[in-house]
C-alpha cells in the first residue's frame, strides 16, 4: 500500500491495483478549488498510471462531499469547475467507483452520478438541495438523476430539494447497494469487477420511460409548493428536457440556468438565509462558556403548547417529566402526548419501537415534586403574570439549586416572572411556536439576570431540539409577536383606509405568504386577541389610531373559522368574502369621515414591509434584537414570511 497527496485536501493510497481517493476538507468535505484541482491531479495519476486498474472516491468522517464550498458563493469563479471534474469522471477509461461515507449533497451527489458505480453506508444522506438556495444543480444533477430514477422521481426531489437517507436512495436506484460494514473494501471488490465489463455512464443511459400524466402531476405539484420561486420551475422544465434533449445539449441548458438563478434576487435573498441561520448561533460573549448537562426535562402543562415540547424533546432523546394540577388532567397530558406520538407512526415519520421507547421516557404526574429531579423546567401554563409568578415561587422549594428554569410566554415580561424567584440568574425565556413539535423557530430571551451558562444551556438544548434558537432581549412580544403586532396594526389601518380584507390578503399570497394575513387571524381565532384588547383598554394612548373592526367582529360572534365566520365566512368550510364584513368596514370608516381609497398590491406590500421593517429598527436600536437577520429567521421561520425574499429586513434594504 503506497499514499500519494494530490492537494492540501485530496490525498490517496493504492491498494493493490485501486487507488482509493480521499477527500479531507472539514467540516463538510466542501467542493472547494483546492478539492477540485486534487480530484483532477488524482485522476491524472491513474490514467497514467498502469498499476492503477481502477479508482474509488470517498470521503473522510461522516461526509462524502457536502456540496459547493459557501466560501466561494458570490466571488468569481476558479478553475478548474466542477463541470469538468464531473465530465472527466464520467469519461475517466478506468472504473470509477463512489464509496458514499455519509452526506452527498449538491455537487457531491453529482460527482457521485458522474461515477460509474455507488455504493453507500446505511448512514449516507442523499440530494440536490440547490432550490433552497434559489438556484438548480449546475453541474448536470437535473441530467443525469433522472436517467437513473426516472422524470418523476427527480422531480419530487430536485423541485423541492428533499434530501433522502440511504435506504431510499437505495430503492429509487440512485445508488446501486447498501454496504453494512466495510465500505472500502467493499468498493474494492466492485471497482476491480468493473474493471471486467463496460462501464455504465450514466450520461449515456436513456431516462427511464414514464406516464406523462404521472409526470404532470408531480410537476404540478411541485409548482405548488413553490409558490412562485423561479428555480423549483427551472428544475422541473431542466429535468423534463433530460428525457427530450441530448445530454450535452441538456447540460448547456442546465448550466445557463444555474448561472442565470445564480446572479438572481431571489438566490441573494435566499444566500443572506443562509449566512443568516449560520450567524445566529453566534452570541457575544458566550464562546467560552460551557452549557449545563441537561438529561431530564420537566413541563409544566401538557396542553397543546406543553405536549407539543414534551415531543419535541422526547425526539431529541431527553427523559420527560410532564406535570398537571389533577391525575385526571395528568392522564389526558399523557394521552395527548402519545396521540402525536401515534400520527408520527401513522403518517410513516416514526416507527413503533421509536414510539415506545420515547413513552418509556416520559412521566406525567399531578405531583409537582417530580420535578427535583429535572435538569431544565419549562413552563406551559396560562399566559398570565399572576399564574406563572405564582408558579415560579412554588418551584423554588422544589428545584435543584443548578436546574434552569425556563418561561414560555408570549407576551409578559419575564423579568418580572424572574425578579420574582428566589434564583433569577437561572430563569430564561425559550419562547416556542405552536405546534411545538413541528415549528422550528424558538425566541430564546435573554433576561436581565440571566446567567451565561444558563443562556449557553438553553441555546444547547435548542439545538438539540432541532430548532433554529433567536437569541432577543426583553420587550414585549420579543422579536416575532412585536412585528407581527406593527404589521397586522398597519393592515388593519389599510383596511379602514379604503382596501377590503380579501385585497390585503390576495398581495401577501401573491408575494409568497402561503396565507394572507386575515385568512390566518381567522384560522387561529379571533377571541383571544380581542380578549388581550380589552385588558389593555385602560391603558392605551387615547391619542393613538385604534381600528375597532376587529372588536365589532368579535361582538357579533364573528370569531373565525372555527365559529363559522370572521373577517371570512366558510359555507361548507370554504373561505369567502362577506357582504357583512364589507358593511360593517364601511360603517367604520364613515364613523371617523374617512373617505376611501383604492390600493394596488404593490401598494399594499409595499406599506407593510415598511411597517416590520420599521418596528425591525426599533428592535436593533433597543438591543432587543442583535442584527437585523435575526430579525428576517424569525419572520421566515415562525410567521410564513417567504424565505425567497429574504425576510422583511432584506426586503426592504436593511442589510
Amino acid at each position: 500500500m503506497s499514499a500519494s497527496r494530490f492537494s492540501d485536501t485530496v490525498s490517496a493510497t493504492l491498494t493493490d491495483d485501486v487507488l482509493v481517493v480521499t477527500i479531507d476538507n472539514p467540516p463538510v468535505n466542501a467542493l472547494s478549488a483546492d478539492v477540485r484541482a486534487g480530484l483532477m491531479a488524482a485522476l491524472d495519476h491513474a490514467e497514467k498510471d498502469s498499476a492503477v486498474v481502477a479508482v474509488i472516491l470517498t470521503g473522510t468522517g461522516n461526509t462524502f462531499i457536502g456540496g459547493a464550498d459557501i466560501k466561494e458563493f458570490g466571488k468569481p469563479p476558479i478553475e478548474p469547475l466542477l463541470p469538468l471534474v464531473i465530465a472527466r469522471v464520467e469519461k475517466f477509461a478506468k472504473p470509477v467507483v463512489a464509496a458514499i461515507n455519509g452526506a452527498a449533497l449538491g455537487g457531491g451527489l453529482e460527482v457521485a452520478l458522474a461515477c460509474h458505480e455507488r455504493i453507500a453506508s446505511p448512514s449516507a444522506k442523499i440530494g440536490l438541495p440547490e432550490v433552497k438556495l434559489g438556484i438548480v444543480p449546475g453541474a448536470g444533477g437535473t441530467q443525469r438523476l433522472p436517467r437513473l430514477i426516472g422524470t418523476v422521481a427527480a422531480i419530487e426531489l430536485i423541485a423541492n430539494g428533499r434530501i433522502v437517507l440511504a435506504n431510499e436512495a437505495d430503492k429509487l436506484g440512485i445508488i446501486d447497494s447498501l454496504i453494512e460494514n466495510s465500505l472500502i473494501d467493499s468498493a474494492i471488490v466492485s471497482a476491480r469487477s468493473a474493471a471486467d465489463v463496460p462501464l455504465r455512464r450514466t450520461g449515456t443511459l436513456p431516462v427511464p420511460p414514464g406516464s406523462q400524466e404521472a409526470v404532470d402531476k408531480a410537476a404540478a405539484e411541485a409548482l405548488r409548493k413553490a409558490r412562485g420561486q423561479r428555480a423549483p420551475a427551472e428544475a422541473v422544465r431542466l429535468v423534463r428536457l433530460a428525457a427530450t434533449a441530448s445530454l450535452a445539449e441538456g447540460l448547456a441548458e442546465e448550466r445557463r440556468t444555474f448561472v442565470t438563478l445564480r446572479d438572481s434576487d431571489e438566490a441573494a435573498a435566499l444566500r443572506h438565509v443562509f449566512f443568516a441561520e449560520r450567524a445566529a448561533g453566534k452570541v457575544d460573549g458566550l464562546e467560552k462558556v460551557s452549557p449545563r448537562k441537561i438529561k431530564t426535562v420537566g413541563i409544566v402543562g401538557t396542553g397543546l403548547m406543553g405536549s407539543g415540547i414534551a415531543v419535541a424533546a422526547l425526539n431529541a432523546g431527553y427523559s420527560v417529566i410532564g406535570i398537571e394540577q389533577t391525575r385526571e388532567a395528568a392522564e389526558k397530558g399523557r394521552e395527548r402526548i402519545a396521540g402525536i406520538l401515534d400520527k408520527a407512526v401513522q403518517s410513516g415519520r416514526l416507527d413503533m419501537p421509536g414510539r415506545d421507547d420515547r413513552l418509556s421516557r416520559l412521566t406525567v404526574a399531578a405531583n409537582a415534586q417530580e420535578l427535583a429531579q429535572a435538569d431544565l423546567v419549562i413552563e406551559a401554563v396560562f399566559d398570565d403574570l399572576t399564574v406563572k409568578t405564582e408558579l415560579f415561587q412554588r418551584l423554588d422549594g422544589v428545584l435543584r439549586a443548578d436546574a434552569i428554569f425556563a418561561t414560555n410566554t408570549s407576551y409578559l415580561d419575564p423579568d418580572a416572572i424572574a425578579a420574582a424567584t428566589a434564583h433569577p440568574e437561572r430563569v430564561v425565556g425559550l419562547h416556542f411556536f405552536s405546534p411545538a413539535n413541528i415549528m422550528r423557530l424558538l425566541e430564546v430571551v435573554n433576561c436581565k439576570k440571566t446567567a451565561p451558562d444558563v443562556l449557553a444551556s438553553a441555546l444547547a438544548f435548542a439545538k438539540r431540539l432541532g430548532k433554529l434558537p433567536i437569541v432577543c432581549g426583553v420587550s414585549e412580544g420579543f422579536i416575532g409577536n412585536r412585528i407581527f403586532s406593527a404589521y397586522r396594526r398597519e393592515a388593519e389601518f389599510m383596511v379602514e383606509d379604503g382596501a377590503l380584507p380579501h385585497e390585503i390578503d390576495a398581495a401577501l399570497e401573491a408575494f409568497g405568504f402561503p396565507m394572507g394575513l386575515f385568512a390566518v387571524y381567522d384560522m387561529a381565532g379571533l377571541e383571544i386577541a380581542w380578549a388581550r384588547r380589552k385588558r389593555q383598554a385602560a391603558t392605551r394612548d387615547p391619542a393613538a389610531r385604534y381600528v375597532v373592526i376587529a372588536d365589532r367582529l368579535c361582538e357579533a360572534g364573528r370569531f373565525g373559522q372555527k365559529a363559522g365566520r370572521g373577517w371570512y365566512s366558510y359555507p361548507d368550510g370554504r373561505r369567502t368574502t362577506d357582504p357583512e364584513v364589507t358593511a360593517l368596514i364601511k360603517a367604520a370608516r364613515a364613523e371617523k369621515d374617512i373617505t376611501p381609497k383604492s390600493f394596488t398590491a404593490d401598494e399594499i406590500v409595499t406599506r407593510l414591509l415598511r411597517a416590520m421593517a420599521d418596528e425591525g429598527d426599533a428592535l436593533l436600536a433597543e438591543g432587543i434584537a442583535a442584527r437585523a437577520s435575526d430579525i428576517d429567521l424569525v419572520m421566515i421561520n415562525g410567521y410564513g414570511f417567504p424565505p425567497h425574499k429574504g425576510g422583511p429586513m432584506f426586503a426592504a434594504g436593511r442589510k
